[in-house]
């Protein structure tokens, strides 16, 4: 059991200054794991004025020495790695297996990316009639999902602390203890006091709280488009910079020379992976139209490779969702695309069969879907994947751009000419051609209602910076 009811405040685990709680749910028990604080708004401006006090001094600090602490976070990260492995497989439901090589790893990587890029990013420019100088934007309140507990989270804290700025983190109350872990972490790094502060409780209090706060200058948030809205119209009131990461329906290109059962697979992996509570998911397979019947067979087959089960099980490869509100979305929408009349090749609704307790879903795939339906055309955040056929390369990119959202796309086949047509034609902020792999260094981030701005590497670092143009300097 997880008991933490206390801040991470100016370096000190600090007692709210309310009594209420929040308990958090294991999705594959439906058991309590663990409770935490719901913040207050006190808690949260003591918070803001601890990074405030601390940002002068941190703001001013070398190169080399954000450099060596994103170093010493790193070192103190792998110390608890099998903590973080047992905290997000809990809290999340995430496959044990999953867990170590993708949702530990990624937020291992960030720090230690960012410490390498940090080495030699450019903080000034000489031009020819002015000196640019990059500054450290201020306070930045960070607001981060429950879907990858510490991918979001330790891109925005690595991006921050390379550029000089202070933060103050609220994760997602489904998921708070792995974002707890990192502040234990950055205890024992050494991190100054003030310069990373975490505020638990719900999104509607603290998060409202962190987009409207006056002393907060730049405010960086992952999560559903309905609430990157109300933080922009929060932040409007006072100018206050916003970097939105937001939701993405993301397409499948598979192309007419493409391995079938490749595709097919890319397809599968791309729904069951994280329970398909991924934003980057590729939930709509675009299939020629001749290859179809032969795709759908090769689904049918591979689909007993991805098993679903409980996430202590190192043979799983799907768990829970992350909660019994998301199991109900979910349930809805599969629900939506049997009455659209489309075709239902496998799942459909309801749980798995012996697996009654713990919020699993079904794998679930429709074929004969239009391009307009329901389930082509808004985020599930669930393990269901759409298949819509098209006659040519350009009418297939031009389903894949039907879409409010830009995240990422996919494309898989043989043909260079044809791989990069389709790549470069889809409008998204990442593309990934058959099995290639992510780049920590690359900037991550959306087109149309994907969000505003971008993380990861050098991208993630300017984020936090504010450009100064310094005219008439002496040289």
């Amino acid at each position: 059991m997880y008991n933490n009811v206390k801040h991470f405040i100016n370096g000190e685990w600090v007692e709210s200054t309310g009594n209420e709680t929040i308990d958090v749910i294991n999705p594959a028990t439906e058991e309590k794991m663990g409770t935490i604080s719901a913040g207050t708004e006190e808690d949260l401006d003591r918070a803001v004025q601890a990074a405030r006090k601390a940002f002068p001094s941190f703001s001013n600090t070398t190169r080399e020495e954000r450099v060596k602490l994103l170093d010493r976070i790193a070192d103190e990260y792998e110390k608890r790695k099998d903590d973080f492995i047992k905290a997000i497989t809990q809290e999340l439901g995430s496959p044990v297996t999953f867990t170590e090589k993708t949702q530990y790893e990624m937020g291992l990587r960030h720090f230690r990316e960012t410490a390498k890029i940090l080495r030699d990013f450019e903080f000034t420019e000489q031009r020819e009639g002015s000196f640019i100088q990059k500054d450290a934007i201020g306070v930045a309140g960070l607001i981060t999902p429950w879907n990858f507990p510490t991918n979001q989270l330790s891109t925005k804290l690595a991006s921050a602390i390379a550029a000089g700025s202070t933060v103050i983190l609220k994760p997602a109350s489904q998921t708070p203890f792995a974002a707890m872990l990192v502040a234990e972490v950055f205890e024992a790094a050494g991190v100054p006091k003030g310069v990373f502060n975490l505020v638990n409780g719900s999104g509607g209090k603290i998060g409202n709280a962190i987009s409207s706060h006056p002393d907060i200058d730049f405010v960086s948030f992952t999560g559903s488009g309905g609430v990157g809205t109300k933080i922009m119209e929060n932040a409007a009131q006072d100018i206050t910079k916003v970097s939105l990461e937001l939701g993405g329906k993301s397409p499948i290109i598979v192309l007419d020379d493409a391995d079938v059962k490749y595709a097919a697979k890319n397809a599968i992996t791309n729904i069951a992976a994280n329970t398909g509570q991924v934003c980057t998911a590729g939930t709509r397979a675009l299939v020629p139209a001749s290859m179809h019947d032969e795709f759908i067979e090769a689904i049918k087959e591979l689909l007993p490779e991805f098993p679903v089960g409980d996430p202590q099980d190192k043979n799983t490869f799907t768990g829970p969702q992350v909660s019994e509100e998301q199991w109900n979305t979910v349930q809805d929408y599969i629900q939506q695309g049997i009455d659209s009349g489309a075709t239902l090749v496998a799942g459909g609704t309801g749980k798995p069969d012996g697996l009654e307790t713990g919020y699993y879903s079904k794998l679930t795939v429709f074929t004969n879907v239009n391009r307009d339906d329901t389930i082509a055309q808004e985020e599930i955040f669930g393990p269901v994947l759409s298949v819509i056929t098209y006659n040519d390369l350009d009418e297939a990119i031009e389903i894949a751009n039907d879409t409010i959202y830009g995240l990422a796309g996919y494309v898989v086949g043989e043909n260079p000419e044809t791989l990069t047509k389709a790549a470069k034609g889809i409008r998204a902020g990442r593309i990934t051609v058959n099995d290639g792999k992510a780049d920590f260094s690359a900037p991550f981030g959306g087109f149309g209602q994907s969000g505003i701005g971008r993380e990861w590497g050098d991208y993630g670092i300017e984020e936090f910076l504010e450009p100064k143009t310094i005219l008439g300097l002496p040289n």
